[in-house]
């Protein structure tokens, strides 16, 4: 299968700055002080006269030095009057409109960030003497049990120390999307911003709809960017030939969908998300025709859907002979695990116009060849085909990876991204852009914590601070050098030592050997970033460039590295992206097939050092580890519109499934040659970034002493033990002081994060329930595939519909075996609250005080567990019958075996009691 390749010519000028013809280092120019900080509206920018004023610039910036010093004679003496309201003050102020920044980060307020911190101290301090008391006061009784309470202290302890700390520094960022307008695309002007190259992955269609999938595709297809320099890649790793037909679907609709967005400028651009809004549509929608096109479009979707879900539909019954295409061929991909690399351009510069004339944006389709015997790496060696066959086809100087559920919810996703990939000052040492996840079709109490909302809108933040996000899987727009595995481009400021060391250290008046050897080798990628590679000349190699290239590596080095593929390879120094526009469309077809063939990387640093890095379910993780560790940094964006919205699985057995994959991710990453406890303490990965990795990487193993000190309320209850001595007033005091930093620490964080108190209590909530199922079996499946080498293979979560009403799949009700864990500890809390309970009935007034501090524990484990509880019952309000009788049925016979045995009597009071009297005495 293949497609015509349309002839890719993106804009490969350099960028200029665009006071270059303005500034001669010789004269002297008045430079007035412009705040940063300020929107462009204070500068005056989005007056009626801003477009008036942006072309009278561009006109005179064409000028010559003589013409610009001869109309501002005062410019070499530095009297003129900059701010006037005349034809001076209006260049010049287009001048400092072309070098405010593209964004700014906007502290957190210090009041607030300042006394976080201070209660964290004191947290810290308040630990050290509760565990001092606890320690030196251990309960003779039930040694067993206090020693095992305080060993799960410990580890909780450290799991908060190590979830705290790279919180130290939270930071929100703001864009500036019309100074990104004005510096790079300017009305009237060739577009200078970069080519972007976007990934939407997808594996089975039956469990991933191809409706989502079209509405992702359309939404990326409308988005707010010059056409010419984006390119969708549709990722089909199952070989689907639905997956096929409805791209097919999807591009023809596109061809009318997108210029209906861009028209009336709608957002989102997704057509399911769009119609479904309640909300009034005709909102600053000035067009007359609106209505009626609106109508017309709203039909055009549902004629589109119906044919979506015919493809659907016939696809549920697989031929015996397997599928055939319209020209009676059999399907190539019949078999997803032994078929050839297949790609079809359904979009691009031929043929793909929409109904208005105009260019629409590439849409490729790409399935990797798969055969017997060879390991394909699951997503990430889908991932690392898209970056090879997209380099080949486009190579956009920058890649923004979505699932194929996530749609863009925002059109100006894209210049978000590029407000701080194309920044002069940090675009040279940024590796990736991470956009938060925001999700619909979610129940309003979000009862098993989907949106993640503490993650993204705290821990995220946090480390934006320090070195940046982790890499979530989705939501990403990255810069292709970072992938290929170079360095990036520091400062000397950049190189110094982390502010931890220079802080215990002191100051050195040498420099240690290690920070010359980073300069040193920064400086190399420095000198080397720049693209040395005539395109012209591709068709015969790289041999002609090996003097360029023989002071940083041989051509067996490239190939060993980047695989046999000279054009590819080449591509790899273009840090512009593009390619040359007289290349051969048929040529770059054969050599993308070649870039996907599944032998392509062997031999290579391909998922070693180079594009997704293998060895973990999680790859997401591993891949932005990797490039943190070589010196990169990563943004975090959160526009006050969301760039993207996806679905999640909203049911309790779909959610525990995936968290037991992210869990068994980590645990594959802690046994690996890549765990960051001790993973390239050389390189450039600051402390608390490490610090927030090893977190994340070993969160799972907390389910071990989570489970022990969920069971052990139970254990006191049913033994009348308990894990605590009496308690002085001294040690009251720093029991109620624990308690009280714990509570300050939280509501702190969420008045300088803005997250709701409901999100807090579902994420804590869900804390417990993933730790005693999820996690658990992660570990212990974790350590089967590194001691015994037996693997868990993991199914495609399922993406509902929700068609057959609202919140459909959250009262479905899926048995596995994540819910034993929970579920027993459930029950034997319950029963050890109802044994608590009968002994201090039994024993008198004084056993009641001992009694409430045992039970508040067991009803905090049950308070925590009670969205799980409620995923049990099945349907709101409608708990099934069979539990209900099944649950008075076990009632029943427990009160009766508790009344005729009552373990907790003994033997001497049982005498006592036969020997009273009884009714006939």
């Amino acid at each position: 299968m293949s497609g015509e390749i349309p002839d890719a010519s993106p804009d490969r000028h350099s960028i200029r700055s665009p006071t270059s013809s303005y500034v001669d280092p010789s004269v002297p120019v008045p430079v007035r002080i412009v705040d940063p900080s300020k929107d462009l509206n204070s500068y005056g920018l989005n007056s009626v006269d801003w477009k008036e004023r942006v072309e009278s610039w561009r006109v005179k910036q064409d000028k010559n030095m003589m013409q610009v010093t001869s109309k501002y004679p005062d410019a070499r003496g530095g009297g003129g009057d900059m701010e006037g309201t005349g034809s001076n003050g209006e260049d010049m102020q287009m001048v400092d409109d072309a070098r405010l920044p593209l964004s700014r980060i906007v502290p957190i307020p210090a009041n607030q960030l300042n006394l976080y911190r201070i209660v964290i101290i004191l947290r810290l301090i308040i630990l050290c003497f509760f565990f001092q008391y606890r320690v030196s006061h251990p309960v003779r009784d039930a040694y067993g049990l206090w020693l095992v309470s305080v060993i799960c202290e410990i580890w909780f302890a450290l799991s908060w120390l190590l979830d705290q700390f790279p919180k130290w520094y939270p930071i929100n960022r703001e864009t500036y999307l019309d100074r990104l307008a004005l510096r790079y695309d300017r009305e009237g002007e060739p577009s200078q911003l970069c080519p972007i190259d976007i990934f939407v992955s997808t594996v089975d269609p039956l469990k991933e709809p191809p409706l989502i999938t079209a509405n992702t595709v359309l939404s990326i297809l409308a988005v707010d960017y010059p056409v010419d320099k984006v390119s969708c890649y549709v990722s089909d790793d199952g070989s689907a030939m639905l997956t096929f037909e409805s791209l097919s679907e999807t591009a023809e609709f596109a061809r009318k969908w997108v210029p209906f967005c861009k028209k009336h400028n709608i957002e989102p651009r997704a057509p399911e998300f769009y119609f479904q809004q309640k909300i009034d549509y005709l909102k600053d929608k000035i067009q007359p025709s609106f209505v009626k096109e609106r109508r017309a479009m709203k039909r055009e979707y549902e004629e589109f859907k119906i044919r979506i879900n015919a493809l659907v539909a016939k696809a549920q019954k697989v031929p015996e002979e397997g599928w055939t295409m319209a020209d009676g061929t059999a399907w190539p991909g019949n078999n997803p695990r032994d078929h050839p690399g297949m790609i079809q351009v359904f979009l691009g510069h031929s043929g793909g116009l929409d109904t208005d004339g105009n260019e629409l944006p590439r849409l490729v389709y790409v399935s990797r060849e798969k055969r017997p015997g060879f390991q394909h790496h699951k997503k990430a060696g889908a991932m690392n085909a898209l970056i090879r066959v997209s380099a080949v086809l486009t190579n956009g100087a920058y890649l923004l990876n979505v699932d194929c559920d996530h749609y863009f919810n925002s059109s100006k996703a894209l210049r978000e991204a590029m407000c701080f990939m194309m920044d002069p000052a940090l675009g040279r040492k940024t590796c990736y852009v991470q956009f938060p996840q925001r999700f619909d079709g979610i129940d309003l109490h979000d009862r098993y914590a989907n949106r993640n909302i503490v993650f993204f809108d705290i821990n995220m933040k946090g480390l934006d601070g320090i070195q940046g996000p982790m890499y979530v899987g989705t939501g990403c727009c990255f810069n292709r050098q970072a992938l290929y595995g170079y360095d990036p481009v520091l400062t000397e400021a950049d190189l110094e030592p982390n502010i931890v060391v220079k802080s215990c250290c002191g100051g050195r008046k040498k420099k240690s050997k290690s920070y010359m050897d980073n300069k040193n080798r920064m400086m190399k990628r420095t000198e080397s970033s720049a693209p040395i590679f005539n395109m012209e000349d591709i068709e015969e190699g790289i041999e002609g460039y090996e003097d360029e290239r023989s002071m940083l590596m041989s051509q067996k080095r490239l190939e060993k590295r980047f695989g046999q593929s000279p054009i590819f390879t080449a591509s790899t120094f273009m840090t512009q992206g593009g390619i040359p526009p007289s290349t051969n469309p048929a040529s770059l077809l054969k050599e993308a097939i070649h870039v996907i063939s599944c032998g392509y990387e062997d031999k290579t640093e391909w998922g070693k050092e180079i594009g997704w890095i293998y060895g973990s379910v999680t790859e997401d993780i591993l891949t932005g580890f990797k490039m943190h560790a070589r010196g990169w940094i990563s943004i975090y964006c959160m526009p006050p519109r969301p760039c993207f919205k996806g679905s999640a699985p909203i049911n309790l057995s779909d959610r525990l499934n995936q968290v037991l994959r992210w869990a068994l991710g980590s645990v594959e990453i802690l046994f690996s040659r890549h765990c960051p406890i001790w993973y390239n303490y050389g390189g450039r990965l600051k402390l608390l970034e490490r610090v927030a990795y090893i977190n994340t990487i070993v969160y799972p193993l907390t389910s071990l002493p989570l489970i022990a000190y969920c069971v052990l309320p139970a254990i006191c209850l049913l033994t009348n033990k308990f894990i605590i001595p009496e308690i002085s007033n001294y040690a009251g005091m720093f029991f109620i002081l624990m308690f009280a930093s714990i509570f300050a620490t939280g509501i702190l964080e969420l008045r300088w994060s803005g997250v709701g108190i409901e999100d807090w209590w579902r994420n804590e909530q869900f804390w417990v329930i993933g730790g005693t199922s999820a996690h658990l079996f992660a570990v212990f499946q974790g350590l089967l595939k590194v001691l015994a080498g037996i693997d868990t293979n993991f199914t495609v979560t399922s993406k509902a519909n929700d068609e057959d009403g609202d919140f459909a799949e959250l009262y479905v009700f899926k048995w596995t075996s994540l819910l034993i864990p929970p579920t027993t500890v459930l029950v034997i809390n319950l029963v050890g609250m109802v044994a608590g309970i009968s002994y201090a009935i039994n024993s008198g007034y004084q056993s009641w005080g001992p009694l409430f501090g045992k039970l508040f524990f067991s009803i905090w484990v049950i308070l925590h567990l009670y969205p799980f509880l409620k995923g049990l019952m099945g349907k709101q309000n409608r708990t099934p019958t069979i539990v209900i009788v099944w649950s008075i049925l076990l009632a029943s016979i427990f009160s009766l075996l508790w009344v005729k045995i009552d373990p907790f009597i003994s033997d001497t009071q049982k005498a006592v009691a036969m020997g009273q009297c009884g009714v006939n005495c």
